[in-house]
């Protein structure tokens, strides 16, 4: 496994004994990473949603999570304001009303808590959990109508927390709330524009317990603004995609990029476990 590099450390590349101050990360091997991870994220926001699922887990295996998380964060945000816009006539406000404060509560917990949890166990959790509701779905067990049915209000402030807790965390909040919404059969563009607007008001309400840990820096959101551009190409491209892609393929596709990214999560929090007892 590749050695964790500080971004403190990545960014300091200057000439023998010059302590030059640069305000991007200008290791290439950090790029290497960075650049499919922001195109994955600009899919996803799209509306591919979990394919940027795996951009933290790439910037992770160069710098601690939550500072990957924390330069992904402006980049997202940038990408969220793009897809409420064009999706802004294609959402349920009944389920952003459960889903949202359900996930305040989850960002407000991870707040107490992030300095203690262990991350690879929360990975290894929401693995599990989402590896499980994509084999009951493929299955066939679960039994879902044609037509959306009212969401539950309990089940999605649950679901809600944990995608709440597990986006701040670990940037896996996907799996949770697509575990709520995908079993109420949306019609596609409408889980999609759903999906945006949750992860909107998700990633701004981070921004608080963010600064509060110390995770932003000078050198973090320079290089969030470098890649900026390729984030908003990719995005335009997630945008096509979805309109051009049928319904049942989009819900099937939305099903294997689940058990895939879930799979992962399982086996990188598993090994992080394994290494640490």
């Amino acid at each position: 496994m590749p050695r964790r590099l500080a971004p403190a450390t990545l960014s300091r590349r200057a000439g023998a004994g010059k302590e030059a101050r640069v305000t991007i990360i200008t290791n290439p091997l950090f790029y290497a990473l960075a650049i499919p991870a922001v195109i994955a994220l600009g899919l996803s926001k799209g509306g591919f949603a979990g394919v940027g699922q795996m951009a933290t887990p790439m910037l992770a295996l160069v710098m601690p999570p939550l500072e990957a998380a924390a330069i992904m964060l402006p980049i997202m945000i940038v990408q969220d304001a793009n897809a409420v816009w064009v999706y802004r006539k294609d959402w349920s406000g009944r389920i952003v009303g459960i889903i949202v404060p359900g996930a305040i509560i989850g960002i407000g917990i991870a707040w107490l808590v992030a300095a203690h949890i262990s991350e690879a166990a929360v990975r290894v959790f929401i693995g599990v959990t989402t590896i499980a509701f994509v084999a009951y779905s493929f299955l066939g067990m679960l039994k879902v109508p044609r037509e959306p049915k009212t969401p539950g209000v309990a089940a999605g402030v649950i679901w809600g927390a944990l995608s709440g807790f597990t986006s701040t965390i670990c940037q896996a909040g996907g799996p949770p709330y697509q575990m709520y919404v995908l079993s109420l059969r949306l019609p596609k563009m409408t889980f999609v524009g759903t999906t945006a607007v949750v992860f909107a008001a998700v990633n701004w309400l981070k921004v608080i317990p963010y600064f509060a840990l110390g995770q932003f820096s000078t050198t973090g959101l320079g290089t969030s603004l470098a890649l900026l551009p390729l984030a908003i190409v990719s995005n335009l491209l997630g945008f096509w995609l979805v309109r051009v892609t049928p319904q049942a393929l989009f819900y099937k596709i939305t099903l294997i990029i689940m058990l895939l990214i879930s799979i992962e999560l399982t086996r990188e929090g598993g090994l992080e476990l394994w290494r640490g007892s």
